[in-house]
């Protein structure tokens, strides 16, 4: 006695798909960025950086005592602009070639590794650096910030305002947007999304400048610009633009102290 035949037997079998891998799901916060380096090689980078600056500092200091200021106390050496930016130049040179290597001896190429990618539309980046700053100027306006800064003893002369300007306008933010934009937000974005690591970044870049502003509401203003900065980061994939945004935000400063003192030769009218 044969079986009875069922009709489902002749149906085509059905392919049942197996479900994603959980672990290949991003969160939707997540974002592309996954540097080559990671949260402890930026802080090789910090250590690096407080070393080299402390030993170099010395050392500038030392030089400047033994060959040129052989009657300045040690004190005063210290305290004196052209030697500070001297060191911290060659701090950032010492930096520099650290991050350099630790990004090129990975990947190839640094700048492309990096994000450093350059717009036809710079000057838009550019103009939008010397928005910022007055902007914010309306700002600093309302809020209790002391007539004097430590950051002020680098305009006591031309000379010293001079230097100052053109490092604010060259190393200096160069050298901020390559590790806060290029090293530091890529690891954050990396595990805490966009909007948490430009707070984080943004706070962080505020902190550096704490002790110049003498931890007074100008940290603010700080805090904002390194959102703005981080947020064209983040939004551009490009470091090159936050370096262009920098300098017009730190070149209009420089300009209307230029102006107002009348090429650096009344310095005395910053604080009145």
């Amino acid at each position: 006695m044969s079986s009875p035949i069922n009709p489902l037997d002749n149906l085509p079998p059905v392919e049942v798909e197996a479900p994603p891998d959980s672990s290949s799901i991003e969160p939707k916060f997540k974002t592309d960025e996954n540097p080559s380096w990671n949260e402890w090689d930026v802080l090789v980078i910090v250590g690096i950086t407080i070393g080299a600056s402390f030993i170099l500092g010395l050392s500038v200091i030392l030089a400047a005592k033994l060959l040129f200021l052989r009657s300045f106390d040690w004190g005063r050496l210290a305290s004196i602009p052209e030697l500070i930016l001297v060191a911290q130049l060659l701090t950032y040179i010492a930096v520099f070639a650290v991050m350099y290597w630790m990004v090129a001896a990975r990947t190839g190429n640094f700048w492309k590794s990096i994000r450093w990618q350059w717009s036809s539309s710079w000057w838009m980046f550019l103009l939008g650096g010397a928005g910022l700053y007055i902007a914010l100027a309306g700002l600093g306006q309302l809020l209790p910030i002391p007539k004097h800064l430590p950051i002020d003893r680098f305009f006591d002369s031309p000379r010293e305002a001079t230097l100052m300007s053109v490092f604010a306008v060259t190393v200096a933010p160069l050298m901020e947007e390559l590790f806060f934009r290029g090293f530091l937000y890529p690891v954050l974005a990396r595990k805490s999304g966009m909007t948490g690591s430009i707070l984080l970044t943004g706070g962080a870049f505020g902190i550096l400048h704490g002790a110049q502003l003498k931890y007074s509401w100008a940290v603010l203003i700080i805090f904002l610009v390194g959102i703005a900065l981080t947020t064209v980061r983040a939004v551009t994939k490009s470091v090159a633009a936050s370096f262009m945004m920098h300098v017009g935000y730190n070149g209009t400063l420089s300009l209307l102290i230029y102006f107002v003192t009348g090429g650096f030769r009344h310095l005395e009218k910053i604080n009145q």
